[in-house]
Parts: C-alpha cells; structure tokens; sequence
C-alpha cells in the first residue's frame, strides 16, 4: 500500500471520528437542552397553575377532579379583587414599606462597605468580621428583643420597626457584597482623584457609586423581593388593618374556618401580588446577573 493509500484511509479515519464526536455532542446538547426544559417547566408550574386556576369559575377550581385549563377565560375574579378597596390599600402599602426600606438600605449599605473597602483606618478589619459574625445569628433568635425594643420606643403600630433599620445598614450580606465589588475597581482612580484635590465623598460620588451599578442592581432586587415577600415582620409589628401590607392581605383571604375556598379569588390576589416581582426582574435581570458574576471573581 502506498503512501497516498495510506493518506486517504488515515483521513477517513479522522472524518469517522469526528463525525462521531460531533454526533456526540450534539446528542448531549440534545439532553442538556430536554432536562433545562423538565427542570424550567417544573419550576414555573406553580406560577402556570396559579395564573390558570385565577381565571377558573368557583366550581372549577374546587371541582372533586383536577380541572387543568378553565374552560373560557373569566376575568370575574381580577375584577373582584381589584374592586376591593382593602387589596389597593394593601397594594399600596406595600409600595410604601418597600420603596422606603429598600432606598433607605441601599443608600446605607453603600457608604458602609465603601468605608470597608476604600478607606484605611485602625479596626476595619475587626469591625468587618464582627459584623460578618451577626450573620451566624438566627433571625428567629431576635424576634422578642426586637419587639421589646421597638415597643420601648413606641413604634408597635408603625411602619417604623419594617423601613427605619434599613437606614442603619441593615444586612451583613449585602454590605459584603458590595465591599467585594468596591475591592475590584483600581485604586489608582482613587489616586488620580486625591491629586485632583477630590475628597472620600466626592471619590464615592462621582467614581465608586457610578462603577458599582450592576452590583447595586443585584441588591435592589434582593431587598425587593424580601421586603415586597415579607410576612412576619408586617404581622407581628403593623397591627392595624389599614396598615397591612399584601402578604399579610393575601393571607387573610383564606378562611381556615371554611372547606370550600375561594380559589379564583386568592390566586388573582397572589398574581397580582407577584407580578411586580417578575417586572422588577424582567428589568434588571442583566444588571442581576452580571453583578452576581462579577463579584465572585475576586475574593
């Protein structure tokens, strides 16, 4: 056998094995793909079944069988709910707590782990592990000494307790967070802006906050969702009816006295409260992830 005979089998060789290994990949592609799509599909199907049995009639959904789809779209119970002063009063409680303890927690965590990360001074390190410390904490651990307190100063019944700690840094994580992130921008644009005669604040302003958007983002989106979610803190410190916020509403919805509920009803209630939710990550769902990924690159 010559040389060129040799060749042309040793060539046909390399094409069967790479046909075999492209065939390989795409049948795991092929499988990779099936199990994202069952694993996609089993998480949405809460949502899926909420949202279908909200447009259900009352017999539908308490039907002996499992009724899947309803038989015609109603929008009766979207229209009952929204009708129910109660639910925008919740609704727009709800804004309130939230936009003010959001806001007020982000603009204090910032300034926190910029003094972490940016600025020398005696005990940071200390400081930090010790406020890293209070995250071994339970938070069930704190229910009573923080009612006791807050029941010293007066504020049962308030907003207070659910949107004025958030002013004084409260969460460790997402302090930590930011510290991360704040540690990866060069320190020689804070150089560069001494020699100019700039100040820490006006460095803070102007450089690090700017610079630090995705990671921000990605804690808006934290603190939205536990605050617009919160249940027990609403429940245990409002007290008052006209200052119920959503959850504790949706909640009230169910009657544990009664078999028959009133599904249609409690699951437009329950879409409409999380829809909000799906807009705030629909939106910042790129600035969510980046900063998730660029914070876990540098230790």
């Amino acid at each position: 056998m010559n040389m060129e005979a040799l060749a042309g089998v040793w060539s046909g060789h390399r094409s069967i094995a790479w046909s075999g290994r492209r065939a390989g990949h795409i049948v795991l592609r092929l499988f990779l793909y099936i199990a994202l799509t069952i694993g996609g599909l089993t998480t949405a199907f809460p949502m899926i079944w909420m949202i279908l049995t909200s447009f259900k009639t009352f017999e539908e959904a308490n039907a002996p069988q499992i009724v899947w789809f309803p038989s015609a779209l109603r929008w009766d119970a979207y229209l009952a709910i929204l009708s129910r002063p109660e639910f925008l009063r919740a609704f727009a409680n709800s804004i309130f707590v939230t936009a003010l303890a959001v806001g007020g927690t982000l603009a204090s965590i910032t300034v926190v782990a910029y003094a972490f990360s940016r600025v020398e001074w005696p005990g940071r390190d200390l400081v930090f592990l010790l406020m890293l410390s209070t995250m071994m904490i339970p938070p069930q651990a704190l229910i009573v000494p923080q009612y006791v307190f807050f029941n010293k100063l007066r504020w049962i019944g308030t907003y207070n307790p659910i949107t004025i700690p958030g002013f004084f840094a409260g969460g460790a994580a997402l302090v930590f967070l930011l510290r991360q992130f704040m540690r990866q921008i060069p320190r020689e644009l804070d150089e560069a802006a001494r020699i100019d005669g700039a100040s820490h604040w006006q460095i803070f302003w102007h450089i690090i906050l700017p610079l630090c958007r995705p990671a921000l983002a990605t804690a808006a989106v934290f603190l939205f969702v536990a605050h617009w979610n919160s249940l027990l803190q609403p429940l245990i410190y409002l007290q008052t009816t006209s200052l119920y916020t959503l959850p504790i509403y949706v909640t009230s919805l169910v009657n544990p006295q009664q078999v028959v509920q009133p599904w249609p009803t409690i699951m437009a209630a329950s879409f409409l409260t999380a829809l909000p939710l799906i807009v705030v990550f629909l939106l910042l769902q790129r600035h969510l992830i980046g900063g998730i990924i660029l914070t876990g690159m540098k230790g």
